[in-house]
């Protein structure tokens, strides 16, 4: 073999790809801090300057330099912080969020191939409304055995700690959940949550097939054993799916109940006149 084609051997091997310049060297160290503001919004959901840059250990500078990377390369817009409740004074503050691209970066979904299947499973049954209970019912089964897995730890749990270990069982299956203490409304009467998901890996899908949504929040609902109100989705433009649980005794009973099909009457997702009160 000759040593030039030794060498192009050499280059093509894995793990030949490495930086071999100090311009190198620094070009992957800024792209591996970029990589961790983006995984820091995935996370997190959508974020300030100052917050990224208090998590991570960055200047605020520095955070803003790589968020206008970010921007440029169509993987984060800036938009308004949303705010539940009344707005103080001045202007809202920015924050920036994963666009579809960005979240494209973090996951492989065969998206194509799901919406491919749920529009057969649609077809294979007349499409229409007959199409869409199909697709439905699907979507129950599909989270509802999901659901089953997370059932022991939320029994483990006691009453007021039954929206965390949700939140913790989901984590653990990549979507990035965290919970928010809301105040009630009502003097003395016990704060809501808003259980949060930074991230969905059926985002994409769920646009198409808004069924996927509606069976994951009835879950939930089965779950805490409690009405739940859905507030935002990723799937149809929030930075995060926010879930409004409102506290044990606030709506019907916190018993929990099997997640899968066939268990009989469960409470379902939906809201009342109170629970739209404390969400907001």
């Amino acid at each position: 073999m000759s040593e030039h084609a030794m060498q192009q051997e050499a280059e093509s091997a894995p793990g030949c790809d490495v930086p071999v310049t100090a311009a190198e060297v620094l070009l992957d160290g800024h792209r591996a801090t970029r990589d961790r503001v983006a995984r820091s919004i995935l996370d997190h959901g959508p974020s300030s300057a100052a917050d990224l840059a208090s998590r991570l250990g960055l200047t605020a500078a520095a955070v803003r330099r790589h968020l206008d990377g970010l921007a440029a390369a169509g993987l984060v817009e800036s938009r308004e912080q949303r705010v539940y409740g009344s707005r103080g004074r001045g202007r809202p503050a920015k924050v920036f969020a994963l666009t579809d691209g960005g979240r494209d970066a973090f996951y492989q979904a065969y998206d194509q191939l799901a919406a491919d299947a749920l529009r057969w499973i649609s077809d294979s049954v007349g499409g229409g409304k007959a199409g869409e209970e199909a697709v439905a019912a699907f979507a129950r089964a599909r989270f509802g055995k999901q659901g089953e897995k997370y059932l022991e730890s939320l029994r483990q749990a006691g009453a007021g700690e039954r929206t965390e270990a949700l939140a913790q069982a989901l984590s653990e299956d990549g979507y990035a959940a965290t919970v928010r203490r809301v105040p009630s409304a009502a003097a003395k009467a016990p704060a809501g949550a808003q259980l949060c998901q930074h991230h969905c890996p059926v985002a994409h899908i769920a646009e198409q097939f808004p069924q996927l949504c509606e069976a994951e929040t009835e879950v939930f609902s089965q779950l805490l054993g409690t009405h739940v109100q859905r507030l935002a989705t990723i799937a149809h433009g929030d930075g995060v799916c926010t879930t409004y649980v409102p506290a044990p005794g606030a709506a019907s009973s916190p018993t929990l109940r099997s997640a899968g099909p066939g268990t009989g009457a469960v409470p379902t997702a939906g809201t009342s006149t109170e629970d739209s009160a404390s969400a907001r």
